[in-house]
């Protein structure tokens, strides 16, 4: 098949478009059970059958939803597992009975992605063209490691020729083509794991050719998983027994923070469940001081994570059109019902702002250019709705600079773009 795939492998959706060889691209649709989609959630399950005589089952995207959904019990969810990519610390974890190295949940998605996308995917192309976050996701992330573990996954699938296109570059690529004449521009992607920004120098030769410089790059491990951290750690932990005691022997001792760090990460939530922190937890309840903290464990061992990350989804989007929003959780026996306020959240998030802020500079710095220099601010991924985020922007280059648009496909389009692309090797890095 001639052509080359664009691949935008999110933590929180991946999106594909197929490039046909001759400049043109289309982004793949997914006839999902919830209606025709472009955005695949980057989620696995893996679903063990009381009858020993069904095999296992894996599955990804909405279908693995669908799967958690029938049968929390026996499933297996994970979601947010990009945020292991890069990670020396994450080797593997065990599934009933199996062990999986990161590169082999990434290849589960990617097949059964793969399947979903029907007769437009039955047969590949030889080249992919990835995108990666400037900056990967985790404590002290390894980025060689993640090429790698990328590199092993998608050859597994049978392609060949493999190059790595930085995520805002993509984007960028995919706005200019609404561009009439020159311009810098600064594209500012906002993930589930990562926040990533650059700048671009675009000009059109006399043939209309788009000839383009990157300026510089800068990005950090804080999105829009780190909002949610923050919801979940001020309105849901407090009322699972967080800051609550327990007793031992003659003593009254606090129940370690630690266990809801783990939990109230979206990548932490598949290991909680076999981990030792969830038998430590179990023991600490049965002599709990607060009896939530029973309600904690039955959280995590009914594998309520994505009930609980579909309601704090809600509230944070509800937060970006109005000053209060209603928080709504309910699974088995816990029932959570909170008002937030746009003002507590943004109080809440600042330190993530604040990084944020020192990445947009950084790449700023690189370039020696004044906000006055930047021509044009294209805004993508779903945190850009986010007030606060948008702010950042407009106080610093204006209003009349910021562009929106194909929030969720614009840089698998860019990718795909790039790879048919002439200087293709000036923007990308082959494996």
């Amino acid at each position: 098949m001639d052509g080359v795939l664009g691949v935008d492998f999110g933590t929180t959706n991946t999106v594909l478009s197929l490039g046909d060889g001759a400049g043109g691209h289309r982004v793949v649709r997914f006839e999902a059970p919830t209606g025709e989609a472009s955005a695949f959630r980057s989620v696995l399950s893996f679903r063990e059958h009381p009858d020993p005589a069904r095999p296992r089952t894996v599955e990804a995207g909405p279908w693995a939803i669908e799967e958690y959904m029938e049968d929390p019990l026996d499933t297996r969810f994970i979601q947010s597992f990009k945020s292991f990519a890069a990670s020396p610390q994450f080797q593997s974890t065990e599934i009933f009975g199996r062990r999986y190295g990161f590169d082999d949940l990434l290849w589960a998605f990617l097949a059964r992605l793969r399947v979903h996308g029907g007769a437009g995917l039955s047969e590949l192309p030889e080249t992919v063209v990835i995108g990666r976050p400037v900056e990967f996701a985790g404590a002290n992330p390894d980025a060689d490691l993640a090429m790698e573990r990328y590199e092993a996954a998608f050859r597994r699938l049978g392609f060949k020729d493999l190059y790595f296109v930085y995520e805002p570059v993509a984007a960028a690529f995919y706005f200019v083509q609404r561009l009439v004449g020159s311009a810098v521009v600064l594209v500012a992607d906002f993930g589930g794991g990562t926040s990533d920004f650059s700048i671009i120098r675009f000009d059109r030769d006399a043939g209309g050719r788009v000839v383009s410089e990157a300026l510089g790059h800068s990005g950090v491990a804080v999105a829009g998983d780190a909002f949610d951290y923050r919801i979940i750690d001020k309105v849901v932990s407090p009322r699972l027994g967080k800051g609550s005691t327990y007793r031992s022997f003659e003593k009254i001792l606090p129940v370690p923070n630690r266990y809801y760090a783990a939990f109230a990460r979206w990548s932490q939530l598949a290991l909680l469940k076999s981990s030792r922190d969830l038998r430590e937890l179990k023991s600490l309840a049965r002599t709990a001081t607060d009896p939530r903290l029973q309600t904690f464990v039955e959280l995590i061992e009914d594998d309520h994570g994505y009930p609980l990350y579909r309601a704090v989804s809600k509230v944070k989007e509800a937060l970006s059109q109005a000053d209060t929003a209603a928080f709504s959780f309910q699974a088995g026996g816990i029932d959570i019902e909170a008002d937030i306020a746009r003002a507590d959240f943004e109080g809440w998030i600042q330190p993530e702002i604040a990084q944020i802020d020192r990445a947009l500079q950084q790449v700023l710095d690189q370039t020696g250019l004044p906000p006055s220099a930047i021509d044009q601010v294209f805004l993508t991924g779903g945190s850009s709705f986010v007030p606060a985020v948008r702010r950042l922007f407009t106080d610093r280059f204006g209003a009349g600079k910021i562009a929106t648009g194909g929030e969720f496909e614009s840089i698998a389009s860019g990718l795909s773009l790039i790879g048919e692309a002439d200087d293709l090797d000036l923007w990308s890095e082959q494996r």
